[in-house]
């Protein structure tokens, strides 16, 4: 059951008005279409929208609103306020106070949602875990995913994502984590940071959040980490890393499993353990980024008090993420590989990595990455130029931008989703009638919505993996 809370204390905390009291809720809603009875109903403002429109629809079943116009017409408790959305994260911030379990809270450029899954697959062996759903990591999501934490719940796993700088302090003042971890800091969303330095910064704000006694959990393969202990200073650190065996949980014995699949034995260290521990783990996720991924996942989920036998059944077992390098079976000789859920330079340069390691014809199909500004010429030509260094056999593009990335490759560039589908399914029946072994990587950013390329071709396929 989720704790109810009431409109009086957050008027009397944050200020506001406060009329027709008092409200009593334990659900908060900001969406009138799937608002429940009983719900407090946060009146969002957008810059297109104006939830107050959809008030009156929703006021014979709400317990209470947060608006910034108060509506005289309305007989319900209406907390007014100068800004709903800043609202929204004052009301998880009182859920949170009233928390007494632990918040593990996570962010960076790649990998976020990934390690929140994993994270909570170990912790969840042994606690009542509640965490972010999908990838609700903004202003709105952070907010939500606390204030629908039940009263049994033992950790929070919070993902918090940013396009500028000031985003995750914010959200890290309402979270208040007591375990912090920095992923990695990469070029995605650099229209909003001006550089990559700013994004490591940036990225790095989840740390000074952290109170004296709690955990930084800190990645040593990032090229960041000094500018991070400094902000960290005298607070707990937990380290990981793929290749310094110094580090507090480290991987070794790398090995590749096939087509882009690996296994890796974990360790951790003697000074963190009291003794040197180590087990193999097998992954199910494929890419050497999912080593990171995992040991990222495995140090959070240690700092919580997770032992080494339930880190390895719990990365073992996580599920694969949709949109995120998932294995499509359309024929006996045809894989698609569904990375279409977002992309950035270092995660397309990942992606065509695991594609380069299976043993087939490789083909690349492109969208557009957003959200580069002044870079986005230079990035797509770098991913052209990688792709053709990976050695694949054809690239299919579609977008403004992926043409240079096409030109870079000599692959094909064609105008529209539609004719590349049409060329791409012609190309795999030759293919497949020279009895070669197929491999198509698709992949974009969300602009590109390469996920309909994806189900014109998963649609009618054999299986699904």
């Amino acid at each position: 059951m989720i704790p109810q809370m009431c409109l009086t204390d957050a008027a009397l905390r944050f200020g506001g008005t406060l009329v027709n009291p008092d409200g009593y809720f334990s659900a908060v809603s900001i969406n009138s279409r799937t608002t429940k009875s009983g719900d407090l109903f946060v009146a969002i403002e957008g810059d297109k929208y104006d939830a107050h429109s959809y008030l009156s629809n929703v006021a014979d079943k709400i317990s209470g609103a947060v608006v910034s116009r108060l509506n005289k017409t309305l007989d319900i408790p209406q907390w007014v306020v100068q800004d709903t959305t800043k609202a929204l994260g004052d009301l998880a911030r009182l859920r949170r106070d009233k928390f007494q379990g632990i918040v593990v809270a996570l962010t960076g450029s790649s990998g976020k949602t990934s390690v929140k899954e994993a994270i909570a697959m170990i912790l969840s062996q042994a606690n009542r875990v509640h965490a972010t759903s999908g990838n609700l990591n903004n202003h709105f999501g952070v907010p939500l995913t606390l204030l629908a934490m039940d009263s049994k719940t033992d950790i929070a796993v919070i993902e918090m994502g940013a396009s500028a700088m000031g985003e995750i302090d914010y959200l890290s003042t309402i979270a208040k984590p007591d375990i912090a971890l920095v992923n990695n800091a990469q070029s995605a969303h650099i229209e909003g940071f001006g550089s990559l330095e700013a994004i490591a910064l940036a990225k790095a704000e989840i740390y000074q959040s952290l109170t004296s006694d709690g955990t930084a959990v800190l990645n040593l393969d990032q090229p960041w980490v000094e500018q991070w202990l400094d902000i960290i200073g005298q607070r707990k650190c937990i380290s990981f890393s793929m290749t310094e065996h110094g580090a507090d949980l480290f991987a070794k014995d790398i090995k590749d499993t096939g087509d882009g699949y690996f296994s890796f034995v974990l360790c951790i260290n003697t000074k963190l353990a009291g003794v040197c521990t180590e087990q193999v783990v097998r992954l199910n996720h494929p890419g050497v980024h999912s080593i990171s991924n995992g040991l990222a996942a495995a140090a959070c989920a240690f700092a919580a008090g997770a032992s080494l036998t339930e880190i390895v059944r719990g990365l073992e077992n996580v599920a694969l993420i949709p949109g995120r390098l998932q294995r499509n079976v359309l024929s006996d000789n045809c894989v698609l590989i569904d990375d279409s859920y977002n992309a950035n330079p270092d995660s397309f340069k990942t992606a065509i990595d695991v594609l380069s390691m299976t043993n087939s014809y490789r083909i690349l199909v492109m969208g557009d990455m957003g959200e580069l500004g002044a870079h986005a010429e230079k990035s797509h030509r770098e991913i052209g130029a990688y792709a053709k260094k990976a050695h694949l056999n054809a690239l299919y593009a579609v977008g403004t931008d992926s043409a240079v990335a096409s030109e870079e490759f000599e692959g094909q560039h064609f105008p529209d989703q539609d004719s590349l589908i049409d060329s791409l399914k012609t190309r795999i029946v030759e293919l497949e009638s020279q009895h070669e072994s197929i491999t198509i990587l698709v992949k974009g950013s969300r602009s590109s919505v390469m996920e309909n390329i994806v189900q014109a071709f998963v649609s009618g396929g054999k299986s699904s993996c």
